[in-house]
């Protein structure tokens, strides 16, 4: 078990930052989820490595990974219409799914 405390926190204040734009430190709280408080401070914990400057190293890296993510505007969802061909085989099949189940349905008039 390692004894001595090397943990290591990072915490940045993302809303006093001037640095980033509003719309980044947005998508920034996002990916942060739960290691953004309330008061807008981002805390990175690192306790991988047995010594504390590895794990100082581990939470900057960190760091600047989940910056240089929510700089990436996401993209743009451009609404789309099925083609014709898709349309047209829908439908074949759901006409060839009710052929199978009007075939297999029990008729007593035709039993006697």
């Amino acid at each position: 078990m390692n004894k001595v405390s090397t943990a290591v926190q990072v915490r940045w204040d993302v809303h006093a930052t001037a640095s980033l734009a509003p719309e980044v430190k947005e998508r920034l709280a996002k990916l942060a989820g739960s290691r953004m408080t309330g008061e807008g401070l981002l805390i990175i914990e690192a306790r991988r490595y047995r010594t504390q400057e590895q794990n100082r190293l581990d939470a900057i890296a960190r760091l600047v990974a989940l910056i240089q993510q929510a700089l990436v505007p996401p993209k743009v969802r451009r609404k789309t219409r099925p083609t014709h061909t898709s349309s047209a085989a829908r439908v074949d099949e759901k006409k060839r799914r009710g052929g199978v189940k009007r075939i297999r349905q029990y008729k007593p008039e035709e039993w006697e």
